[in-house]
């Protein structure tokens, strides 16, 4: 879900046999997606599928896993999204989420801090020409319910054994729960 332009739809080839589905509310981004897919003629492993993750066009159970990267924190309605994760995953499939967090050292948080919010906006301004959409991701990050209270939302929505792994000094994290 939120699969963008299939970069990780593409990598998750790597598991023997699996075929997969990624799914983006955005036709364009997977219109990208779909181009590389052809490239790498993938196409009889990956379909790429245009909706919204509110409204999966799936039926219950559907998945034995369903990964999301760097997307829950742009869910309209987060909770509303994660019961739908939870509606098409199997009885004791997998979701990992994998989304930015604040760093818990400060030294880290500082530095990141900075970057994100100085740094990265002007890359962004002088590369696509609008730093806007790069000024947005470090305000979707600083509300994002992350650790134990996206834990919480989580368990709230269905799932058993959810667990977060601070990555890359706290700068992401990554979800793993059990339905």
């Amino acid at each position: 879900v939120a699969t963008g332009t299939a970069d990780l739809a593409i990598e998750m080839t790597k598991i023997s046999g699996a075929q997969i589905v990624g799914v983006d509310i955005s036709q364009g981004m997977l219109d990208f997606g779909q181009i590389k897919l052809n490239q790498k003629k993938l196409t009889n492993r990956i379909r790429l599928t245009q909706a919204d993750s509110e409204k999966l066009p799936f039926q219950e159970g559907d998945f034995d896993a369903v990964t999301v990267s760097f997307g829950v924190r742009n869910f309209e309605n987060l909770e509303k999204g994660l019961e739908e994760l939870y509606r098409v995953t199997c009885n004791g499939g997998k979701l990992f989420v994998l989304e930015f967090s604040t760093p818990k050292s400060k030294i880290v948080k500082s530095i990141f801090g900075f970057y994100f919010n100085n740094i990265c906006p002007l890359i962004g301004k002088i590369i696509a020409g609008d730093g806007s959409a790069y000024k947005y991701l470090p305000n979707s990050v600083k509300v994002f319910p992350y650790g134990s209270e996206f834990i919480l939302k989580l368990k709230q929505a269905g799932f058993q054994s959810a667990t977060c792994q601070p990555l890359s000094f706290g700068i992401a994290s990554l979800y793993c729960a059990v339905k």
